[in-house]
């Protein structure tokens, strides 16, 4: 919230996600992120731009995402945003998830209670097979 606030602003919009404790009938031990880095910055950088042109009225923007374990109840993802009224910082954060979960390359894998585990793809990334 701090890296986001402003005098100018009167509104904040924050999006946390956390890892869950069940997907699909199996119980989550943990999560794993790994990302290429540099890469992901880049894209997130890129994010922040195409926002800033569709709500100019949005006056700070932070994102931050994880990588490595993230435990059952903790956060992984964090976006918030900042303008004058809520609805350009609520739009903006919205699609900022939206865009991070289809462009930016950061991978999942779940890790299950009975020790099996799967790396998995946002079904919304624009990079997974539609095969």
């Amino acid at each position: 919230m701090n890296s986001v606030n402003s005098p100018q602003c009167g509104a904040i919009s924050i999006f946390i996600g956390t890892t869950r404790e069940h997907f699909n009938g199996n119980k989550v031990k943990t999560l794993f992120y790994e990302a290429y880095e540099s890469m992901a910055l880049n894209e997130m950088k890129s994010i922040t731009v195409l926002t800033r042109q569709k709500w100019p009225e949005v006056v700070n923007i932070a994102i931050h995402h994880r990588i490595g374990e993230v435990k059952v109840g903790e956060a992984s993802v964090v976006i918030a945003a900042s303008s004058p009224h809520r609805k350009h910082a609520q739009e903006a954060v919205s699609f900022i998830l939206e865009r991070l979960k289809t462009t930016v390359p950061i991978f999942k894998k779940e890790q299950y209670e009975d020790g099996s585990g799967v790396w998995k793809a946002n079904e919304e990334c624009s990079w997974k097979s539609n095969n």
